[in-house]
């Protein structure tokens, strides 16, 4: 084993536990605050390491006005935007995978293209126009932002696993009787499984802390990310970490979950059956 091994070796450790500090440090602080009493998050000099740990500070989010609507209508639009986005993205990416046609090279950059505009810049338009189509204020109007910002992710991720799935598997279900639908839904789309959680997992976690959009077309119906960014010039800063940690939690378990698919993707699941 040569110097230069060993060096690049140690390099990698320490820029991979630098990144892992990075993004974990913050939320581990956040976890901390958010079961501190509001005494104890107030108290100079401040400790890393709360003294003391309670419920009072989380108690007290839930308690807030408004906070168990909005984390219902954020639950919603979530779901919402999930099913969505599934079922017009996996066929788009198995169709851009599998079908040449005119203009498919275009139609991948211009997936791409889609996420070049601020969704700032569209604001006025999207107002006027859900206006227009009654969709203001609504959990549904939200959903549907959600999934067209969602939607080109989830086409490039499931086109990317649709690619391994062997061809044949699907010409072999065919030849048994099986149309192409039914070759897509029985053969591909089993195959497909990681990809799909991988598009789960980005699209819940885009939906779910998505502020801009939420705060812009709704007022009454609002998330909780457009909820708590309303009140946080006016909130103590027992609500903000609290909130600021529930919004992380849900994130989290949501990808623990989809983890097992995400270790299979890129043709793992295809090369295990």
């Amino acid at each position: 084993m040569s110097f230069r091994y060993v060096r690049r070796r140690v390099l990698l450790y320490i820029v991979v536990v630098g990144i892992a500090a990075w993004v974990l440090i913050p939320l581990v602080l956040i976890g901390l605050a958010a079961f501190t009493p509001r005494a104890e998050i107030y108290r100079w000099p401040k400790t890393v390491i709360p003294q003391e740990f309670s419920l009072s500070t989380m108690m007290f989010f839930l308690r807030s006005y408004g906070v168990l609507p909005s984390l219902w209508n954020s639950v919603v639009v979530a779901a919402i935007t999930l099913g969505l986005t599934l079922v017009i993205g996996a066929p788009a990416g198995y169709a851009v995978t599998r079908f040449l046609f005119r203009g498919r090279e275009f139609f991948r950059v211009g997936i791409l293209v889609t996420r070049m505009f601020p969704t700032a810049l569209l604001a006025v338009p999207l107002i006027v126009t859900f206006i227009r189509w009654e969709l203001y204020d609504t959990l549904l109007g939200v959903a549907l932002v959600h999934t067209a910002m969602a939607l080109p992710f989830a086409v490039l991720i499931t086109s990317g696993i649709f690619s391994g799935v062997p061809r044949e598997l699907e010409e072999a279900a065919m030849t048994l009787g099986c149309s192409r639908l039914g070759a897509f839904v029985r053969v591909a789309l089993p195959l497909a499984l990681p990809g799909l959680a991988a598009a789960a997992m980005f699209t819940f976690v885009i939906s779910w802390n998505e502020v801009f959009a939420a705060a812009i077309l709704t007022v009454h119906n609002r998330t909780l990310p457009a909820h708590v960014l309303g009140a946080l010039e006016v909130s103590p800063l027992d609500f903000r970490f609290a909130g600021g940690f529930f919004m992380i939690i849900p994130a989290i378990l949501f990808m623990a979950l989809a983890r097992k698919y995400l270790f299979q993707m890129w043709g793992g699941a295809v090369s295990e059956r």
